[in-house]
């Protein structure tokens, strides 16, 4: 609590003194924009470009209707360029910006490409990065950062972002990231995510916005904080879309394929796209556990390999209707379905002190099993005067149905008789469904002539699901009969939240927003076959606050501070019981309590392009994985539990390279400093580490259309919570080519090109003595084909937005 009063006293002063500066206008530039038959053009990038080659001062994206506005607290000679797909770019006169400047530009009608349908790139060798007070924009859109990649290798390589070899996302070294496409939640579990991540090609990505530290607009959920991936808008007014196909192997096969089509016809705007992916791991898991016996340690020694195959289809469609051009109605789908099928086989030796020879088991476990989602919303979006009030509602509505069935076969034997070996099986059935209902409405609106805007919304959100677990054991060949683990369980919740945020200026240097979320929370867990019930009912506020200071043209330091809170996803609170194998097993935890973090930042901006970041976490009841070992059974079991408290601080500098005019280079390095500290049973654990974590971006544009990209990542040691994790590096390489007029893209990329993404991490706490080693057959080559056509006239598809939260816990 010492270092969060000083931090928050440290912000309190500095807020007092910048208060006190003399309070000068911001200047605002604004106006719309139209095509040539007078339609608007939405989401157009709109900048204001230093004319002394200082690169981007300020932007936007021009919003539904074409409009646009920029608040700047900047000063010196600009120019406003606009530029969109399918549309000449527009450059403006010189003009001043200085404080109280009130820039009209009217209506600009923009030329359209004289290339006529086709879509129109300009490639550039690394992405381009905006800085705003309370997010980190990552162009991506006509990058070869976009090309040959799919959306989960884009976030990997964004600021601050590591992707670890199962799809989790870790933002600044902390978990718990929620990840939004189009201001909307995907509300998937993080394997789910990262199957649907790697089934979309990059190329359909505008930007990614990386956001640290939340507003109070966004739901308090998700402690890391949030990336948006924001997709590309369409500019035909007729069909547009592309087809992608290709394959990876890596021992297995595994193939993707999809297409996006978009069409529209007068008020009517329509888009759909459909993915599917192979996923195909073969995982090689060595283990080592020493267990401590009176007589001396007991060793057991441990090969696994584990085949994984998931096959997913996921499909996105909307429609919005015109009403007129200052409302528009809306409807967005989405349906999945995932299949899976895992083998893994093991064989572990047991090594006991006094005994002569050793023991043998022997296990295959073969799971199988799928799910089904559905995701329907309805919105509303409208402009209500003419000084920028806007008002939007959503009513969501998810429904995810789940099956699986695991039978897990085990033989046992002494010395070489393996033929007199004993044998037993486990059943396992687990059927569940959710059902998950969110309304909400936000409202934006300018005030006054000092250029403040007020948000603010409202929030419910209801969710219930039903987990039945169905276990059973068999002996010998004997009948199966009931396992005391089985277990029915109920889950319902209820949050209601509201927000208030404002956003101004203290100063022509200084401009700030600040925001409160309210958020109550009604929870109850039934385990029916255990007769137990847990409720848990809170209330929690969550303040936010984000103060951007220009020190010169060439320097500014953006502050920012929040409180989030990240829930346990459903699974985790289910007093399951699931067997790994006989002497691993993995349960539930109905006790485990949400998680709250503290965050700071303070993020210095030299030239527009580099970043170094200073960043500090406290978070209480953290979440992390514990393991228990049972001496006298020798059986090992993980669960999630509630850490007292942990902490994280972190620097990050992101330092981009135009080493020649065809060679960029993106590198950043992350120091990180974590320390967990809580009660395990009869034990105290107070573990602490600093690491770090380098990587190196190349992207090269190479003679006839060829382009190369090579990524070397190093991530040194670390800890967490009770394991220790040893450093590891690899290298990736892709390579691309465009043919038959820019319309078909080649690609084909190489991962782990030197075989030396190896994990290798130990447990060394009370009475457990632990290790392991793992490769996930990460080395490998993917090729992709990709076609892009288009046809008709500009048009636009309306953006909305949905609800936030609450699907992004249906399980890990």
């Amino acid at each position: 609590m010492r270092a969060t009063s000083i931090l928050f006293t440290t912000l309190l002063i500095y807020f007092l003194g910048v208060s006190s500066a003399a309070a000068e206008q911001p200047s605002i530039v604004f106006g719309s924009l139209v095509d040539q038959k007078g339609s608007p053009i939405p989401y157009a990038n709109v900048a204001l470009i230093a004319t002394d080659g200082g690169g981007l001062v300020d932007g936007t994206v021009s919003d539904e209707n074409g409009e646009f506005l920029i608040e700047s607290i900047k000063s010196g000679t600009v120019r406003l360029v606009i530029s969109s797909i399918g549309y000449n770019q527009f450059s403006s006169e010189e003009f001043e910006l200085e404080p109280g400047l009130k820039k009209n530009f009217g209506q600009l009608s923009i030329e359209e490409e004289m290339t006529g349908l086709d879509e129109v790139t300009v490639q550039s060798t690394r992405p381009e990065i905006i800085i705003e007070p309370d997010k980190t924009i990552v162009n991506v859109e006509g990058t070869v950062m976009a090309e040959g990649s799919n959306v989960l290798d884009v976030i990997g390589r964004s600021p601050g972002i590591y992707v670890d070899q199962d799809g989790n996302i870790n933002l600044n070294g902390r978990t718990g990231v929620v990840v939004m496409i189009n201001d909307r939640q995907t509300y998937m579990s993080a394997t789910d995510l990262a199957n649907f991540l790697r089934a979309m090609p990059a190329d359909n990505i505008k930007s990614l916005e990386v956001i640290n530290n939340p507003s109070a607009r966004f739901d308090a959920e998700g402690s890391a904080g949030v990336i948006n991936i924001i997709l590309k808008k369409n500019t035909v007014d007729g069909v547009f879309g592309n087809v992608q196909a290709g394959g990876q192997y890596n021992g297995l096969w595994a193939p993707i394929g999809g297409f996006s089509l978009n069409v529209k016809k007068g008020k009517w705007t329509s888009n759909f796209n459909l993915n599917h992916s192979h996923y195909a791991v073969v995982n090689e898991l060595d283990i080592e556990r020493n267990f401590a016996l009176p007589e001396g340690v007991s060793n057991f020694s441990q090969d696994s390999e584990i085949n994984q195959r998931d096959k997913n289809w996921f499909g996105n469609g909307a429609i919005n209707y015109e009403i007129n051009q200052n409302h528009n109605l809306g409807l967005n789908f989405q349906a999945s379905t995932s299949n899976f099928q895992n083998n893994s086989t093991s064989l572990t030796e047991i090594t006991t002190p006094g005994e002569a020879e050793n023991s043998f088991l022997d296990s295959d476990n073969d799971q199988n099993g799928g799910s089904d989602r559905y995701f329907a919303n309805l919105h509303y979006a409208g402009k209500l005067d003419t000084i920028g009030t806007t008002l939007s509602a959503d009513v969501d509505f998810t429904r995810m149905n789940s099956d699986s069935r695991s039978l897990l076969s085990n033989t046992y034997w002494v010395g070489e008789d393996h033929e007199n070996g004993t044998r037993d099986q486990i059943l396992t059935l687990n059927d569940m469904f959710y059902n998950i209902f969110t309304s909400k409405v936000d409202l934006v609106k300018p005030l006054g002539k000092k250029g403040g805007i007020l948000e603010t919304g409202l929030k419910g959100s209801w969710v219930k699901s039903d987990n039945n677990l169905d276990l059973s054991r068999a002996i010998e060949d004997g009948p199966f009969e009931p396992d005391p683990n089985s277990n029915q369980f109920i889950y319902n919740e209820s949050v209601l939240a509201a927000y208030a945020s404002y956003k101004g200026s203290f100063s022509e240097k200084v401009s700030f927003q600040a925001g409160l979320r309210g958020e109550y929370s009604e929870i109850k867990g039934n385990s029916v076959t255990l007769d137990q019930v847990n409720t848990q009912e809170y209330f929690n506020l969550f303040p936010s606050v984000f103060v951007q200071h220009k020190i010169s043209d060439n320097y500014q330091i953006v502050y920012n501070a929040n409180r989030r809170i990240t829930r346990p996803n459903y699974r985790l609170l289910n007093p399951f019981v699931n067997y790994i194998d006989p002497l691993t097993s993995e349960r539930g935890n109905p006790n485990l309590r949400p998680q709250y973090s503290n965050n700071f930042e303070m993020n210095h901006v030299v030239k527009g392009m580099y970043q170094f970041t200073l960043g500090y976490s406290e978070t209480e009841d953290a979440f992390m994985q514990v393991f228990i070992q049972d001496e006298e059974s020798r059986s090992t079991t993980t669960f999630t539990d509630n850490f007292d408290k942990t902490r994280n601080a972190n620097f990050r500098a992101i330092v981009p390279v135009q080493i020649k005019e065809w060679w960029g280079a993106s590198n950043m390095v992350q120091v990180n400093y974590n320390r967990f500290k809580s009660q395990i049973g009869d034990d105290f654990l107070d573990n602490s580490q600093t690491s770090f974590m380098v990587r190196s971006q190349h992207n090269l544009t190479l003679p006839k259309g060829f382009k190369l990209e090579l990524m070397g990542m190093y991530v040194g040691p670390q800890i967490w919570g009770q394991g220790e994790l040893k450093g590891f590096a690899w290298m990736d390489a892709g390579v691309t080519k465009t043919i038959m007029d820019d319309k078909l893209t080649i690609a084909v990329n190489a991962t782990d090109v030197f075989r030396t993404q190896l994990i290798r991490a130990n447990v060394e706490f009370a009475d457990i003595d632990t290790s392991f080693e793992q490769y996930r057959s990460n080395q490998g080559i993917r090729f992709t084909l990709r076609w892009r056509f288009a046809k008709g006239d500009s048009f636009r598809v309306n953006k909305s937005t949905g609800s936030e939260e609450e699907r992004s816990r249906l399980g890990q």
